[in-house]
């Protein structure tokens, strides 16, 4: 850290009590919420549920153009990045070297971005829009040869190169200035250069605590609304009674996977689970393009990228859209959400991405997991639209349960019961790398940014995201989790405005670091 930036050092405020080390006033007030908001969502569902879907329903309608300026920007703002010469930058200084393998980076930042995602939509979403389940894009005619190629254009507008922008701002920007300008790796950090001493006091905490909240509450979230998936999964394959018991038998089973796992730190823990999670899914991936339409989903790898390539100006544009119905129950949704739970992803990836340059950091978080979506959608999304268009099993009839889509699929290859025994594993396994990942962010956040806190205080995040899911789905089922997401989504509509700020101030930060190297050759080279 040079001698102009501020002494702000990681766990400079935070508090001793009983053997704990948490950041004060962060780590209280959050739990305060938490608490809080548990308390009012299961003793009163129904309301908490109408309040917040409105709260959420109203920032996606009156907002819907900030959320596409923003995704735009943040794309374009991450290619200029790539080829401008600050790209040769490297987080942690010219002389720091990565901390772990490509592959075991990759597989990492992977699993924690959207993996446990693609399991259930890569099947359902172009299926939805190919039959019109909620909207077709851009009110193409469904049941189409017009409506499939949309149908592909569209999933991959929503899993490509915009969502993993948005995490490359945030990752990018909390690993720079935590690594170059010795800040602690909390969201507050990242607009050091905007805020100045004002990172330390309350525009810091809040910042931090908003952070805090989106996160566990995402990540609680997807363990509920998982759990009910799989439950059916379940269900459908082995007859198991898909029952609020079986539901949190799942939750529990995660839950004790993961204290294990984040007790064990990021190497032992984390990084173990995320490379099974890149073997299962690379096994799966190859079997259905094997034992699927192979040449279909071969040559479809072309097609989706022509199909994306074509949809992309379209789909980016706000003004005049008369879809209102697609777009703002698909595409603002899934940038609320992203957004929302960018500072847990961007924070994770900044955590294992010491030693990368800034060029080698954003190809990796922004066009290589572009790349891996291209085929996982081509060879899932391709053999559902095949079945679909072609009468072949459950999918003919369309979409009748997200949570059976993938199975129903599977059904109509080859193995079934080892196909599905398979990607109900790498659900749940994803979902244990989310639970995992997220602890340690929610930790580095709540102490003050540093990471190697006690271990209890990540196994009180870790059991936290367990017992919220549970207690809700158990005290308010559907509806209090329902409630939780909207609460998740609304937070989409500030974070929007604290990530553009984001951009400017990483631009600011890297400007300043390349014009210092630029200035002695030696170390720039």
């Amino acid at each position: 850290m040079d001698h102009e930036d501020p002494i702000l050092t990681p766990g400079q405020d935070n508090k001793q009590v009983m053997g704990l080390d948490f950041h004060n006033p962060v780590f209280p007030l959050s739990a305060l919420a938490i608490l809080l908001f548990i308390l009012y969502a299961l003793v009163y569902p129904d309301a908490a549920n109408t309040q917040l879907n409105l709260a959420k329903n109203w920032s996606i309608e009156h907002f819907d153009w900030l959320f596409m300026i923003a995704g735009n920007v943040f794309v374009i703002f991450c290619l200029l990045l790539i080829v401008l010469p600050m790209g040769r930058i490297r987080l942690g200084g010219q002389n720091a070297r990565p901390e772990y393998s490509r592959i075991s980076w990759f597989a990492m930042l992977f699993a924690a971005g959207m993996g446990i995602g693609l399991m259930f939509w890569s099947v359902a979403e172009p299926v939805a829009y190919y039959t019109d389940w909620y909207g077709t894009p851009l009110n193409v005619a469904a049941n189409t040869p017009e409506a499939a190629s949309s149908a592909m254009g569209a999933t991959m507008f929503h899993w490509g190169l915009h969502p993993w922008a948005i995490y490359a701002v945030v990752g990018l920007s909390l690993a720079f200035f935590a690594y170059n300008r010795g800040l602690p790796l909390t969201l507050r950090s990242a607009f050091y250069p905007i805020l100045g001493e004002r990172t330390r006091g309350w525009a810091g905490h809040i910042i931090d605590i908003l952070a805090v909240l989106a996160t566990i509450f995402g990540l609680a979230t997807s363990l509920g609304f998982g759990a009910t998936q799989a439950s059916s999964g379940l269900a459908y394959l082995f007859g198991i009674p898909n029952t609020i018991g079986t539901q949190l038998a799942i939750i529990v089973v995660v839950t004790v996977i993961a204290l294990i796992s984040v007790w064990r730190g990021l190497d032992g823990g984390v990084k173990l689970f995320s490379n099974i999670n890149m073997v299962i899914a690379a096994a799966l991936l190859l079997f259905v393009i094997a034992a699927g339409p192979s040449l279909l989903i071969l040559t479809g790898i072309g097609s989706t990228a022509m199909d994306y390539a074509s949809h992309l100006l379209p789909l980016s544009n706000w003004i005049g859209r008369d879809d209102d119905t697609w777009y703002h129950g698909w595409t603002i949704f899934y940038w609320a959400w992203w957004i929302s739970w960018s500072p847990f992803v961007g924070m994770f990836i900044a955590r294992v991405s010491r030693g990368r340059t800034v060029r080698e950091f954003l190809i990796a978080v922004l066009l290589v997991p572009t790349l891996v979506t291209l085929v996982w959608m081509s060879a899932f999304g391709g053999t559902a639209l095949f079945q679909a268009e072609n009468g072949v099993g459950e999918l003919a009839n369309g979409i009748s349960d997200v949570s059976l889509a993938m199975f129903h699929m599977l059904e109509q290859l080859p193995l079934t019961g080892i196909t599905s025994t398979l990607a109900i594993v790498l659900v749940l396994v994803f979902f244990i790398t989310s639970s995992d990942s997220g602890s340690l962010v929610i930790d580095s956040i709540t102490a003050g940014g540093k990471t190697d806190a006690p271990k209890g205080q990540r196994v009180f995040w870790a059991a936290l995201e367990g017992v919220i899911a549970g207690v809700l789905l158990y005290g308010g089922g559907s509806t209090a989790l329902s409630a939780l997401q909207a609460g998740a989504v609304a937070t989409g509509l500030p974070f929007t405005l604290v990530l553009l700020l984001m951009c400017f101030s990483l631009y600011k930060g890297l400007h300043r670091e390349w014009r210092t190297l630029d200035a002695t050759p030696r170390m720039a080279g």
